[in-house]
């Protein structure tokens, strides 16, 4: 497609975040690709990330859950009209029935074409359905999919398109051995991990994200006699969930591992912490949606151990299937461990060079998307 296009992306805010950080990477795909980037959202800290690669942003507060919020939309029609948007993508349920209302004060022949994320499986009422009214809708893994698939039977399968997030492989790097710098912080600070065999969970401290599990795993592979993993629980709790973390540490010493497990809070090192384990995993009693975490640490080479289900359970699928286990087989995870520590240079546990989370790949079937529905 020749013609430059202009997209705008909605969502609440532009904070730290797996939407936000993908709103960003796509609006770099279109300025340097020659077309238009507009994100409206009430604003947040990576606006200035947005607008010093070229594209435009415009604080609404479209993310409010208040009834004047609904004069958000004229606002958004008036910018769809006067900036000639072509593509309209929602990444949030609000900022899309607002979106969505605006388009409709458009003249038919002036509305842009209809674009909506599907980025987890929210509950299933009249409110989420807005994110599956696109005229193309993105699953971010093959899971949602299923999810949109089940819970909104109407939607025909043709209108969906699976795209998975992805990470950025310079940020990533196959092999990425952390500066001498920071792993002489780091080890003065923790000098029990030195020579250790480092398990690595990483999840903020929320019950559902096998926290409880990891910590039977140490445990358990100690008691099979490696006294020399050590567990590192990277993480922080929610201020109103410091309940959890205290019921954490007191799960690990009535297990008897105190000195074998290290919460680290939350961090803004993951990728070091990554890269200096000898293992990382991911132990969700519920599904997640794509599974990050496991994306980064396996970009790393970094093997990853996980439950067989959600993003986690695909991604593990297509890159390192011996990974895998069943949902809640703390046993099965052990045994996993274990074989992989007997030989880490086993070919069955050794991680590709490549996968397909990548952003470019993202990026590139995004606007794929985009200029087929311009069209």
């Amino acid at each position: 497609m020749n013609r430059a296009l202009t997209v705008m992306q909605v969502l609440p805010e532009l904070e730290v975040g797996g939407v936000e950080r993908g709103t960003v990477e796509i609006a770099r795909a279109l300025v340097a690709a020659g077309h238009r980037a507009i994100v409206v959202s009430g604003g947040g800290r990576l606006v200035g990330e947005l607008t010093a690669l070229g594209a435009e942003h415009v604080t609404l507060g479209i993310g409010v859950k208040r009834p004047w919020s609904l004069r958000h939309a004229a606002t958004l029609a008036r910018l769809m009209h006067t900036r000639n948007v072509d593509v309209v993508h929602a990444r949030s349920r609000l900022p899309a029935w607002l979106a969505w209302f605006a388009r409709g004060l458009l003249p038919k022949t002036r509305r842009p074409r209809w674009v909506t994320t599907v980025h987890g499986p929210y509950t299933v009422n009249r409110y989420s359905r807005i994110m599956v009214s696109g005229e193309r809708v993105i699953a971010i893994s093959a899971f949602i999919r299923d999810y949109v698939a089940q819970h909104y039977p109407d939607v025909s399968p043709a209108a969906v398109t699976v795209i998975p997030r992805g990470v950025d492989r310079t940020s990533w790097p196959y092999g990425y051995v952390p500066p001498r710098s920071w792993q002489d912080r780091f080890f003065t600070e923790h000098p029990a991990l030195l020579e250790r065999t480092l398990l690595a969970m990483p999840a903020r401290l929320t019950r559902w994200k096998g926290q409880a599990d990891f910590l039977e795993l140490v445990a358990r592979l100690r008691a099979a006699g490696r006294d020399d993993v050590h567990g590192l629980l990277i993480g922080g709790a929610h201020p109103r969930k410091r309940a959890f973390e205290h019921e954490l540490y007191a799960r690990a010493s009535a297990l008897g591992i105190d000195d074998a497990v290290t919460f680290l809070g939350q961090r803004n090192d993951l990728r070091e912490l990554l890269a200096v384990a000898h293992v990382a995993y991911s132990l969700t009693n519920v599904p997640e949606a794509f599974g990050r975490t496991t994306v980064e640490a396996l970009s790393l080479g970094t093997p990853v151990i996980g439950y067989d289900h959600g993003g986690t359970g695909e991604i593990l699928a297509r890159v390192l299937p011996r990974g895998r286990v069943a949902v809640g087989d703390v046993d099965g995870a052990v045994a996993a461990t274990l074989d992989l520590l007997a030989d880490e240079q086993a070919q069955a546990w050794q991680v590709p060079q490549t996968h397909p989370y990548t952003v470019e790949a993202m990026q590139a079937a995004t606007l794929a998307l985009y200029e087929s529905l311009a069209r």
